[in-house]
C-alpha cells in the first residue's frame, strides 16, 4: 500500500518559496557556503575545492562516518550515512513488516508513522499533554503501550511539533520499557543539540541492543541543502538491511555534500550553538508577543528545539494560517497538517527574520476581519 500524502511537506509545497516570512520553519536560518567554508581547515576546503564529482562509497566517506560516529557513540562500521528522509524511510523498510505492532509520539512528523502503516502494521500513539507548564509526553502513559509483541518504539526528542522534551531519568525510563520487552527504540535525533538549557539527551544507539539513532544536519546545524543524514545502531542484520535498501534508494551521497558535512561535523559545537543561540533570543519575543495576543493564542514555552505548539482561538486554525499566507506573505503551519485537530499553529523560532515576520503577525492580526459569532467566543 502506499503512504498517504506527506500533509506538512505538501503544505510546504504550496507556500513555503511563494511567502515572504517563513514563521513556522523547523530549521534555523541557514548558514552560507562562504559561512562553512571559512570554517574549514585548509585540507579540508583543499578537498572540497579540488573534488572530483564521481561515485562516493555507498555507506559514506569514511571520515565523514568516523564523525557522525564520534557524535552518536557508536563505531564508523555502524553508520549509514543517507539524506534525513530516506534515512528514516530505510529504517523502517529495512525493520517492520505487515502486522507489526509499533507505538509512535502523536502529534509528530507524518513518515515516522505513515511508512508503518503502509507496510501494514499496527500503529499505536504516545499521545502529548498539554499542560499549563508546556507539552509533555507522560512516561507512565507509555508503559501501558510497551507490551511483549512490540517491534519498535519511535521517538523523537527535543520533539517536532511541540518542543517537549524528557528529563534523564525519563529517557532511561523509555529505553528499559522497550529493552524489558525485546522492541527496538527507533529515535529521530535531528534536533539533538538545540535543548535550551545544558542538560543533553545521549543517542540512542550509543546504548547499544537494539537501539537505532536516525540525525542529519538540517536542524541544529542550520545546513539543510546539503542533504545529510544518517542511521547508526550496533544491530549487524538491521545494518546489513538498511544497506541493501540504499542501494535502490539514492545508492550514495552527493559528493560535495559529504566533504561539506565533515566541515560541520568538525565545527558541530559552534554550529548547534549559532542555533540555539538564535532560538534563545527569539524566545523572550514570543513570549512577549504571546501575552500581549492571549486573546487569539495560548502559548507553550517549549522545553527544546526550534518550535513551539500554540493553542489557537477560536480553532479554524488551518483557515486563519492560509488567509495570513495569502494576505499578508506568512506562512504559518497549521495543527491540521499534524492531524492534530484545527485548534494549535506551529511556530518555527529559529530564522534570522523572526522579529521582523512577528511584527508583519502583528500588524495582519490588527487588519485581520473576525466575524461576530467569532468575537463572542
Amino acid at each position: 500500500m502506499l503512504p498517504r500524502p506527506f500533509r506538512l511537506e505538501r503544505y510546504f509545497a504550496r507556500f513555503e518559496f511563494t511567502t515572504r516570512y517563513l514563521l513556522s520553519s523547523s530549521d534555523c536560518e541557514a548558514l552560507t557556503l562562504p559561512e562553512l567554508l571559512d570554517l574549514a581547515e585548509p585540507a579540508d576546503r583543499d578537498a572540497y575545492c579540488h573534488l572530483k564529482l564521481g561515485y562516493t562509497e555507498s555507506n559514506g566517506l569514511p571520515q565523514l562516518r568516523e564523525l557522525v560516529a564520534q557524535q552518536v557513540g557508536v563505531s564508523p562500521d555502524e553508520v549509514v550515512i543517507a539524506a534525513p528522509e530516506e534515512a528514516i524511510y530505510l529504517t523502517m523498510r529495512s525493520l517492520l513488516r505487515p502486522g507489526d505492532r509499533i507505538i509512535v509520539m502523536f502529534p509528530g512528523y507524518q513518515s515516522l508513522y505513515e511508512l508503518a502503516t503502509s507496510i501494514g502494521c499496527q500503529v499505536e500513539h504516545w499521545t502529548a499533554e498539554e499542560t499549563n507548564e508546556g507539552w509533555r509526553f507522560d512516561p507512565e502513559a507509555l508503559t501501558a503501550l510497551v507490551q511483549p509483541g512490540v517491534r519498535a518504539v519511535v521517538v523523537n526528542f527535543p520533539h517536532n511539533p511541540t518542543g517537549a522534551l524528557l528529563e534523564a531519568g525519563e529517557w532511561q525510563r523509555v529505553q528499559a520499557m522497550a529493552d524489558r520487552v525485546g522492541a527496538y527504540l527507533v529515535s529521530d535525533e535531528m534536533y539533538h543539540g538545540l535543548e535550551h538549557g545544558s542538560a543533553r539527551l545521549p543517542s540512542a544507539a550509543s546504548a547499544g541492543g537494539k537501539s537505532i539513532s536516525v540525525g542529519g544536519l538540517s536542524k541544529s546545524y542550520g545546513l539543510p541543502g546539503l542533504r545529510i543524514g544518517w542511521v547508526a545502531t550496533r544491530e549487524a542484520d538491521l545494518l546489513r538491511a538498511i544497506q541493501h535498501y540504499h542501494d535502490y534508494t539514492t545508492i550514495c551521497s552527493s559528493a560535495p555534500s559529504e566533504r561539506l558535512a565533515v566541515i560541520a561535523l568538525k565545527n558541530a559545537a559552534k554550529l548547534q550553538e549559532r542555533c540555539r543561540s538564535m532560538v534563545a533570543r527569539h524566545l523572550p519575543m514570543a513570549e512577549s508577543f504571546f501575552t500581549r495576543r492571549k486573546d487569539r493564542f495560548g502559548w507553550r514555552r517549549p522545553a527544546a528545539g526550534p518550535v513551539a505548539l500554540v493553542r489557537f482561538h477560536p480553532s479554524q486554525a488551518q483557515m486563519f494560517c492560509e488567509d495570513a499566507a495569502q494576505r499578508a506573505g506568512i506562512m504559518l503551519v497549521p495543527s491540521s497538517v499534524f492531524e492534530w485537530g484545527d485548534s494549535h499553529i506551529r511556530f518555527g523560532l529559529g530564522r534570522a527574520n523572526f522579529p521582523e515576520a512577528l511584527d508583519a503577525l502583528e500588524h495582519y492580526l490588527a487588519k485581520e476581519p473576525r466575524s461576530a459569532d467569532n468575537d463572542e467566543h
